[in-house]
This record gives structure tokens, sequence and C-alpha cells, in this order.
């Protein structure tokens, strides 16, 4: 039952509640007013559980955010665009919706640098995605600039690496014996803890200034390959196989292809400066070695 006390509380909307916003709404229960949209009515139950008031709506269909509009003053955006095409239909959805809301910060990817050489690339740099799936996050971004700009929003995004927890390791890619790049054809991967994320959103959303991109990512420095080794060192796994890039492209997914095909190094001094943010995980070795046993099915990004 929501208390009275909380109808004084500033409202927050959570758009995509998945397993990062499951992680934040501990966080936020006790500050704000939570609602929080899900398109799965069987859903519901848990996010009451949870502390959100579950809005039932789907970002696919526009007619039914209707009941979106001034519901929220403040905005949580963590919802993927749709699978295909170029331009991310769900967040023009969602902001024509929306109405005027006072802050509102995006959980984007740093897949929108598109391949980097290794290089350690800040905010500042000029996005380049190489594929309709980061295209669209760059979308997603500028609608949100010009839609943020008309409306005095104070808007905040976050761009994310690859994130991991203890139920959220390449376990079963690792069982299945799928091949690393060999380390002179190997890429650098970035990395954040799901719980460091969930903190950093609220932070974003608190302390984030107007306009400004942060990297979301911990202190890890390693390539695609010593990820996967440490992960199977700590479960007593075997290491993957290294192969060739040319030898690779034939045995994997396009999917996990276009993955081993960007390098980049992602600078936080932002996250650190700015939102002060301080990481329970700050590397992924700090993380793997507190792992007591083995986690469940490895979830998606």
């Amino acid at each position: 039952m929501i208390q009275p006390a909380a109808f004084h509380r500033p409202r927050l909307l959570i758009v995509g509640c998945g397993d990062v916003g499951m992680r934040l709404l501990p966080l936020v229960a006790a500050r704000f007013r939570v609602f929080a949209l899900t398109s799965q009515r069987e859903r519901c139950r848990a996010l009451r559980a949870a502390g959100a008031v579950p809005v039932v709506a789907d970002l696919d269909d526009p007619a039914s955010l209707r009941r979106l509009h001034g519901l929220a003053d403040w905005v949580l955006h963590l919802a993927p665009p749709q699978p295909e095409g170029v331009l991310d239909r769900r967040t023009r959805h969602l902001v024509a919706a929306l109405g005027r809301v006072a802050r509102l910060a995006y959980v984007s990817t740093s897949g929108v640098y598109g391949d980097c050489g290794g290089a350690l690339v800040r905010e500042s740099r000029p996005v380049a995605p190489r594929n309709a799936r980061a295209r669209r996050r760059v979308d997603a971004e500028r609608v949100l600039r010009a839609w943020a700009l008309a409306n005095g929003t104070r808007l905040s995004i976050l761009r994310v690496p690859g994130i991991y927890a203890g139920d959220r390791l390449p376990l079963k890619r690792l069982e299945q014996g799928t091949p690393a790049l060999r380390p002179e054809d190997d890429v650098y991967t970035n990395h954040i803890h799901a719980d460091d994320l969930a903190r950093i959103v609220l932070l974003s959303l608190l302390r984030g200034l107007p306009g400004r991109v942060v990297h979301a990512v911990d202190d890890t420095r390693m390539k695609m390959g010593d990820y996967f080794d440490a992960v199977a060192d700590a479960f007593a796994l075997a290491r993957p196989p290294r192969l060739p890039r040319t030898e690779l492209e034939a045995v994997v997914t396009p999917t996990l292809l276009s993955f081993m095909s960007e390098s980049r190094r992602l600078d936080n001094t932002r996250l650190k400066r700015e939102l002060r943010a301080r990481l329970r995980f700050p590397d992924v070795a700090t993380a793997l070695a507190g792992v007591q046993s083995r986690p469940q099915e490895e979830k998606p990004a």
C-alpha cells in the first residue's frame, strides 16, 4: 500500500524497468513516488512489490502512452530502441507523449563511437556508429536533445558499455567453447557492474549537467579475450580457444563479430568528477574475486 506521505514526493517515471531498473528501484523508492512503465501485465505484481506503481503501456503503441502525459516530473529512460531500422521510433513515441518534464536521464550505449582502434575515448569525441543498432542510439540522443531544448528539460545522457553482474556473465559462451580473438587481433572492451550502473543512473538524474554526456564505465582496461579468460578462471572453466580474425569470422554470429570489431577505452573522468560516483566494483577483477557461487543463466545486456 502506498503511504500518504508518498504523494508529496517528486514523481519519477522509469521507462524500461528491466534488470537495471529493478536494481534501481530500492535506491529511489524512499525519495520518489515511482511509476514504472511495462508492456507486460504479468510484471505488475513484481513492480508493486519493489515499490513502484505499474503503468501498463507499450512504446510501440503510441495510443497506449497517453496516460504518461503529466504523470511525472522526472523520467529515467532505460528502454532500448526497437530491433530494426536506423531511427528510434520508441523514443519518438515517448517524448511525444510526455509533454514537459523537469529532468530526464537517458541510458545510451558506447557503441555510438564505432571502432576507435583502441584509443582512449572522451565524451567529446564525435559519434561514428558502424551498425544499425548504434545508429538507433545516436538517433535517440539527437531526438532527446532537441526535445529537451524545446521543453526546458534538464537532460543527461549516459553512454554505457558491457553490463555484467553475478548473473550476467558469459558462462554459456565459455561452456560452448566459443572462440575469442588471438591477442594480436583482439579488441579493448569496457565494463560496468549492473549494481554500479543503477547508482550511476540515479546520480545522473540528480547531479548531471544539462545536456551532458557521461561515460558509465569502470576502471577496467582489458581486451575481450582476457575478460573471457578471467571469467573462465573464476569458475574453473576452460579458457576459450584463440583464433585469428580471418578464422573467427567463419564461426561466430554476426552480432558477436560486430562486438569483436570495435576497440576503444572509455575515459571515466566525468563520472568521478561531475557525478562524484564511487564504484562498488571499480574493475572486473574486484567483482570476480567476490563471486561465491555459480551465477544463474546469463542475461542479455
